[in-house]
């Protein structure tokens, strides 16, 4: 899939109703979200623009060869590699991922690092506070969740609108949990 399709990142789930008959009532989700880094950029649009890329440094080398600039020829190949590596990084790094589930007796956030190193951390929806720092021009700079075990924050590779969306769905879904 590629990264543009992962826009939607937020997936309401009421209970499966195949698993209603097994799981009791405090075990099913009353929220769920995949939360993944956007890029703008996806695998088709790099490959067109590093051979875009590449044309025309090729072809600016040779001009500055014709002319008898030859050291510079170097410098054009070492900027197309750069260029290759830096968004070779990013691509790594969108790897990230963060599932956040929301039962009635756990608010569950499972992060996994580009690397695949998973961490999980668990709080009690009825104890769970969900801190939300806002700046006036940026909108949403941080959130976590906290409660006595610990603070875990969620989403801080989202954008602005996406942090938005998902403070709104998450904070109705620990209402809803702590209703019942």
């Amino acid at each position: 899939m590629d990264a543009n399709d992962d826009r939607d990142f937020i997936r309401n789930a009421g209970a499966d109703p195949r698993d209603e008959a097994t799981s009791p009532a405090s075990e099913r989700p009353i929220f769920q979200a995949l939360l993944t880094p956007y890029r703008s950029l996806g695998r088709r649009g790099f490959t067109v623009m590093m051979g875009f890329f590449c044309i025309v440094s090729l072809v600016t080398g040779i001009l500055f060869l014709a002319n008898g600039a030859w050291p510079v020829v170097g410098f054009f190949g070492l900027d197309v590699l750069i260029v290759w590596w830096a968004f070779s990084a990013s691509y790594r790094s969108a790897r990230a991922r963060e599932e956040v589930m929301v039962t009635r007796s756990d608010c569950a956030i499972r992060k996994t690092s580009p690397k695949g190193i998973v961490r999980e951390a668990h709080h009690n929806p009825f104890f769970a506070r969900f801190s939300v720092a806002r700046h006036e021009e940026i909108g949403i700079t941080r959130m976590s969740v906290d409660s006595r075990d610990g603070s875990t924050e969620i989403g801080s590779f989202l954008n602005p609108d996406d942090k938005h969306s998902f403070a709104e769905a998450f904070q109705d879904a620990l209402v809803r949990a702590r209703r019942g």
